[in-house]
């Protein structure tokens, strides 16, 4: 009984990590119109990086040269990632981003065959080309060609695969939580530096500005992932997985009611077909067949 109880609650934590993440495309987004992308990334990074030292602070004794140097590698890996999603809202929709981002988890098998010495199966190259199909119906423009703001989202989608196989590569006999703190830091360090060299940090901020910077920072940073661990802990990977990707259809929704997005014809298809081929890659339909 306990054993299901557990079970239960760690569903309910990762659908509000999956909840909080899809709801941060939009904010992203509006926050752009009073904040530099790596501005708002530095103080994201920065708070999140203070309020898990708050809690876990009795972890960091433990630093050490090793996780000094995989807290590096990891951080700037999801800098990358994060610089150019946050560049690329800019000029796209949080809908659209949120999905095209999404296409990490196609990627990392791909990614992880180098070091796991194990070939992507049949489910990861179906999903793979189900989901280039999806891209260009989101993203194609009646020439064929890639807006900026979309262009950049897909490579910020590269890295975040990156990071996922660096993560699963370097948390086997590591503190996650620890690795977490210290490649937050490195990120927040390296957008503090490009931030003050080619951005202008805002001299005021509306009430609005600074609550979006706080939740951010609180809830799509330090709380989501707090709700992810505890959540992956006691869930099978399979419906983990399914809930996971829910970030982009909450991404959607909310881009929808609070952005007023239009969703096509074309862009639902090609949502779906984007939708599918993560849950795909990630499940291989392992549900439908228990």
């Amino acid at each position: 009984m306990k054993s299901n109880k557990h079970s239960i609650g760690a569903k309910f934590a990762l659908f509000g990590a999956t909840l909080i993440w899809g709801s941060s495309f939009l904010l992203v987004k509006t926050s752009m119109d009073v904040i530099k992308p790596h501005i708002l990334l530095a103080f994201r990074f920065t708070i999140a990086v203070i309020l898990l030292c708050l809690i876990f602070h009795k972890r960091l004794k433990i630093i050490n040269k090793e996780y000094l140097i995989k807290g590096c590698i990891l951080g700037t890996l999801i800098f990358i990632a994060y610089s150019l999603q946050t560049i690329g809202i800019t000029d796209t929709t949080p809908g659209k981003n949120a999905f095209l981002t999404a296409i990490y988890c196609v990627l990392v098998p791909f990614f992880f065959w180098p070091i796991a010495k194990k070939r992507p199966d049949g489910y990861n190259i179906v999903a793979a080309f189900i989901t280039i199909l999806g891209i260009g119906l989101v993203s194609l423009n009646s020439d064929l060609s890639i807006g900026m703001g979309d262009a950049l989202t897909m490579v910020s989608g590269i890295f975040y695969a990156l990071h996922m196989v660096a993560v699963a590569k370097f948390t086997g006999d590591q503190d996650v939580i620890l690795l977490t703190i210290l490649q937050f830091a490195y990120a927040a360090l390296y957008s503090w530096i490009i931030g003050m060299i080619f951005e202008e940090i805002p001299t005021t901020l509306d009430f609005a500005s600074v609550s979006g910077i706080l939740y951010l920072a609180v809830f799509a940073t330090a709380v989501a992932l707090l709700l992810q661990n505890v959540g992956q802990k006691y869930t099978h990977p399979a419906p983990a997985a399914i809930i996971m990707s829910l970030e982009s259809v909450f991404g959607v929704l909310f881009s929808v009611i609070f952005y007023h997005e239009i969703i096509t014809a074309k862009l639902f298809i090609g949502f779906c077909l984007i939708f599918f081929a993560v849950i795909l890659s990630e499940t291989k339909l392992s549900f439908i067949k228990k």
